[in-house]
């Protein structure tokens, strides 16, 4: 039996056209294109139907609110359709996927993410072919958690990462290997997939508001002031991008003290590595024990964008902060490595 998808069209590149002032948005056109891809496919075409956002969206211009649309939207329409495929800008896509990866719960439907890197209205562009593989995946697989499809991959959402402006293989899951793999052959690893979630009762969202956190990569001869700077009142967490695995300045006490002021008054300093490969551990070297010594919490291999909306999530379920430090080590949707 033909599973039923619901297409959440937000915006994004691959329904936008070209004006003077670049590409833009253009409502009604997805719509237009999938009808006539409907009218070529014939019996082929899953079925489907659009949800489309007005206004459409840049994703440079999404925020928590946005996620929680989504989320909403999913959770409306979640018994009437099999699956959700969410057409989404690239710049922001995968904080959106970590979002949503964190909001729902009891999830055991698809729901996949996918834009393009070029529009669909060129002559070339890699647009109708996330458009239409994203719909063949949602409707012939059981992926039941929040992907990012795009090129030749399909990944966990909360593990992705864009790495390319240019290239039409965009985004990336350097700590987690690939859900799927696109050539000529789809390849779904089902046994990298999640087990669809036992629910007690309807799928679920939990609150991920809007929160000061921040994130502040680490470069040879940081000044203190710097630090300190991004610290102040109303800084609830913060990321802070280390050398290797969690190294920083062991020698500049002016920097560490300011990292102890900060976490002895409540704020959360998580450890990621520059490193796009590789997770922190904050004891293997004295420069790393010096962060964990000044209060600072492993976020182990998570990427940028799952650990900053993980500290937006934790802080909106009402937890302390010793609360939100210890879960910053845990699992809580694929985000970590087990």
């Amino acid at each position: 039996m033909s599973k039923k998808i619901l297409i959440i069209h937000t915006g994004g590149t691959i329904g936008m056209k070209p004006t003077d002032s670049g590409y833009r948005p253009s409502p009604g056109f997805l719509e237009h294109q999938l009808a006539e891809l409907s009218r070529q496919w014939g019996s082929q075409m899953p079925e489907f139907e659009i949800k489309e956002y007005d206004p459409l969206l840049d994703s440079a211009n999404f925020c928590p609110r946005d996620w929680r649309r989504i989320a909403e939207d999913i959770v409306e329409h979640y018994n009437r359709y099999d699956a959700f495929l969410v057409l989404h800008g690239t710049d922001t896509m995968a904080y959106t996927a970590s979002a949503l990866a964190m909001m729902l719960r009891g999830l055991n439907k698809t729901v996949i993410l996918t834009g393009s890197q070029l529009p669909l209205c060129l002559r070339r562009n890699d647009a109708r072919e996330n458009l239409i593989t994203g719909m063949i995946l949602a409707s012939e697989y059981l992926v039941p958690e929040v992907c990012v499809l795009f090129g030749s991959v399909l990944l966990r959402g909360c593990r992705t990462t864009k790495v390319s402006a240019v290239s039409f293989d965009a985004f990336d899951s350097p700590n987690a290997r690939p859900l799927g793999t696109i050539g000529t052959h789809i390849r779904v690893f089902q046994h990298r997939v999640h087990a669809p979630e036992q629910a007690s009762g309807p799928l679920e969202i939990l609150p991920l508001e809007n929160t000061a956190v921040a994130t502040l990569r680490l470069f040879p001869g940081i000044d203190a002031r710097v630090l300190d700077n991004v610290l102040q009142t109303p800084l609830r967490g913060l990321v802070l991008e280390a050398y290797g695995t969690g190294n920083g300045p062991s020698r500049d006490t002016a920097f560490l003290n300011t990292l102890r002021q900060a976490t002895d008054r409540g704020v959360v300093v998580v450890s990621l590595s520059q490193c796009r490969q590789g997770s922190v551990s904050l004891a293997d070297y004295a420069t790393g024990r010096a962060l964990m010594d000044s209060g600072v919490v492993s976020g182990r291999d998570m990427t940028v964008e799952a650990a900053l909306t993980k500290l937006m999530f934790l802080f909106s379920q009402g937890l302390d902060t010793a609360a939100v430090r210890r879960q910053i080590g845990t699992d809580l949707a694929g985000e970590l490595t087990q």
